[in-house]
């Protein structure tokens, strides 16, 4: 059987990507999998407007059998064989998004937004390198495409949950007006446990952490962001 994950996160408590998690319940060495991810709001397939996705594998030629099958004139399928860098793009992105809707409930501008996108994506592309993940891939649709549409769009469950927080309601709150699954509130939990596990630096996806979870505010985490040592912009 072939399998096309099209979930995005990662496992809470083991911090496996769900083609792993996959592998580990189906028991099977040579599962045929592959994985579909890209900036691709449901709302707007559904209109058949155009979007650009990656279906990703390690297996060639079952990326490109099903590019095939879900090639239209309106939804465009790209190959790549970087399973997990796939995976974690479309995982992060998630919990960037919140942070960029905070932005938006405090009204704190374009600047703001531009650079918190911006240090987001050096968050995944550090995150990645630690889990095996080409740092090209992060520059392509399952990477910076997906997180500008998820921390950009008035269709995206997380970016809406994060303005509802910057607004001052409460997590349970938000959580509730959002009415649908918040996938980066689950997320983060693991991201931070891996990150300080791994001493990966991650400002952004830890000041999200400690405004869902540890009960800080979102003026607290801004200012604790904009007050960090001074740095090189460009790292490794």
């Amino acid at each position: 059987k072939t399998f096309l994950i099209c979930t995005k996160g990662i496992e809470h408590g083991s911090g496996r990507f769900l083609s792993q998690v996959l592998q580990d319940v189906l028991d099977e060495a040579d599962i045929k999998l592959a994985v579909l991810s890209g900036p691709s709001h449901a709302e707007e397939v559904a209109q058949k407007k155009p979007a650009s996705v990656t279906i990703a594998s390690e297996n060639g030629s079952l990326a490109e059998k099903l590019q095939e099958i879900f090639f239209t004139p309106y939804f465009r399928t790209y190959t790549n064989n970087d399973v997990i860098g796939v995976q974690m793009g479309g995982a992060v992105k998630n919990v960037i998004a919140i942070a960029a809707g905070v932005c938006d409930g405090l009204e704190l501008g374009d600047n703001a937004k531009a650079a918190l996108i911006t240090r987001g994506l050096m968050e995944i592309n550090r995150f990645g390198k630690k889990v095996g993940a080409r740092p090209l891939t992060f520059m392509g649709l399952a990477g910076v495409g997906d997180l500008v549409v998820t921390t950009m769009s008035k269709h995206s469950r997380n970016r809406t949950f994060g303005e509802y927080l910057g607004q001052g309601l409460t997590v349970r709150e938000a959580l509730e007006k959002v009415e649908m699954v918040v996938e980066g509130y689950y997320t983060v939990r693991t991201l931070a446990q891996l990150a300080e596990k791994w001493k990966v630096d991650m400002p952004i996806i830890m000041a999200v952490y400690r405004l869902l979870f540890q009960g800080t505010t979102p003026k607290e985490e801004v200012e604790k962001l904009m007050r960090r040592e001074a740095k090189e912009e460009i790292c490794e």
